[in-house]
């Protein structure tokens, strides 16, 4: 019976597997790849150390304007001065300086130093012309320009013109009222589109202004001083190539068509200090 049980009970083989995971389950594939990696980035930094600074610059503005809607350093196409630019943020500054440098060859720049202001703001560079109780910039309630205005401006226009930036115009007041259906919002925007016709016949190309803005005196510079006289500017802004690409197409529609004639300023202007 014991011999019997013995044949019924069955063999048990119990085999290891040990598996190599396909040549040592491959982990040297992955770092392997992460020391290529690492090579090639730093041959890369090598090669930019030892390009010229113009390469540099031009694959700074890649990655700057990867859409390709600036001009870029390194390219053939002319920026300010006869240099390419691209003049996105990190470029209002040396922008700023080179108007500047420009305004002070004119020689009414002297006497009109305090009343140009620049600043780099959000939207880009805005340069400002302030108004004085004389009118330095416009006749009084009018938006005949004086030959100071003509001058800067087409200054301005000069330099402005060679860059790839969409522009804006602003025209502001103060709060002094009008009689008659002229108001602060007829005299802004006709003043902003008068800087506009200045800056394009001295350079700035006519798909290059983004918007006129007529505010009246509803962005006052001195809010404690309504009536001040600072308070009546234009502001030309030179936007970020970012911030231009924003623009909605409709915003280039003008806030005042250039129907409004000078007579009509002439006989409705009653308010003095404008």
């Amino acid at each position: 019976m014991a011999e019997d049980n013995a044949k019924e009970q069955p063999i048990i083989i119990i085999k290891k597997i040990v598996g190599h995971g396909g040549h040592h389950g491959g982990a040297w594939k992955v770092a392997y790849a992460d020391f290529v990696t690492a090579m090639m980035a730093l041959f890369m930094v090598l090669w930019l150390l030892n390009s010229s600074e113009e390469t540099q610059k031009a694959i700074g503005g890649y990655f700057t304007d990867p859409e390709g809607n600036g001009k870029l350093i390194g390219s053939d196409m002319a920026g300010a001065g006869g240099d390419a630019m691209n003049l996105a943020a990190k470029d209002m500054e040396l922008l700023k300086e080179k108007i500047a440098q420009s305004l002070k060859e004119s020689t009414k720049f002297k006497v009109l130093e305090d009343k140009i202001t620049m600043v780099i703001t959000g939207e880009g560079l805005r340069i400002e012309l302030l108004e004085s109780d004389v009118g330095t910039f416009f006749q009084s309630g009018s938006p005949v320009p004086t030959e100071q205005a003509t001058e800067i401006i087409g200054r301005l226009a000069q330099e402005v013109g060679q860059l790839p930036n969409k522009i804006s115009v602003e025209g502001h007041t103060d709060s002094k009222k009008f009689a008659g259906e002229y108001s602060n919002w007829e005299l802004s925007s006709d003043r902003a589109n008068t800087a506009r016709r200045i800056m394009q016949a001295h350079g700035v190309r006519l798909d290059q202004v983004a918007q006129i803005r007529g505010f009246a005196d509803q962005s006052l510079r001195k809010k404690g001083n309504a009536e001040d006289p600072s308070n009546r500017r234009i502001s030309i802004i030179v936007q970020h190539l970012a911030a231009a690409r924003k623009l909605p197409a409709d915003a280039k529609a003008e806030a005042k068509k250039d129907g409004h004639t000078i007579a009509k300023h002439e006989e409705t202007k009653k308010s003095a200090g404008h």
